[in-house]
């Protein structure tokens, strides 16, 4: 390594250093900081981590796989199938309950909540654990595509064989074998197996 490389590195470390040792900066000795600390660094830990060994270490099931940059939160709540995969960015929130199917795509950038706080900060009391907190459990079917960047609210639940189209909030509940799209998001086309097979021949005809 040239010198200049090496030079460079130890200043940068004699930086972080003077930093780290620097009274003003400061850690709260709190419960409820030193559990999200603890949140922080297993989240700082998995950066490394490749997206299936990431998404094994927060106890997912075979097959799948969580992108850097992804959070999900309260991951003791989430009930997830096999082979799901959860791009790049993406926040999960299972604090209020989360069902995720087989084989779906939480797509790089998505926002899947099951809590909200609108409420906390419209009376005024937007402060951790306050009572206008609202909980409400949500669930994405398997076999179903949420393309990025979108919005699931919380307490939806969406289909089996469902696309939400990228850049959409998802207000209402999604059926079974729906395409939906838009702010909110609107029901755009049946997904059917005519419909599949077109799409399967046209990417057949592509790979040719």
């Amino acid at each position: 390594m040239p010198k200049a490389q090496t030079e460079i590195k130890r200043a940068v470390w004699k930086m972080l250093e003077s930093i780290w040792n620097d009274d003003d900066f400061q850690f709260w000795d709190a419960d409820r900081n030193n559990a999200l600390r603890e949140d922080i660094l297993k989240n700082l830990a998995r950066f490394p981590m490749t997206d299936d060994e990431r998404a094994a270490d927060i106890g997912l099931p075979e097959g799948c796989r969580i992108r850097e940059g992804a959070k999900v939160i309260s991951a003791d709540n989430l009930q997830c199938g096999k082979h799901v995969w959860i791009g790049e960015n993406a926040i999960v929130d299972a604090s209020g309950g989360l069902e995720i199917g087989d084989h779906t795509t939480i797509a790089s950038s998505v926002f899947v909540w099951s809590h909200t706080s609108v409420m906390s900060s419209l009376m005024g009391q937007n402060t951790p654990g306050n009572s206008w907190i609202r909980r409400a459990a949500t669930k994405i079917g398997s076999n179903t595509f949420i393309g990025g960047p979108s919005v699931i609210n919380p307490g939806i639940t969406i289909g089996k064989r469902c696309i939400v189209m990228p850049m959409s909030v998802v207000t209402e509940d999604v059926p079974d074998n729906t395409m939906v799209g838009g702010a909110p998001a609107v029901a755009k086309r049946t997904i059917d197996d005519a419909w599949l097979e077109r799409e399967r021949l046209k990417l057949a005809g592509n790979s040719g």
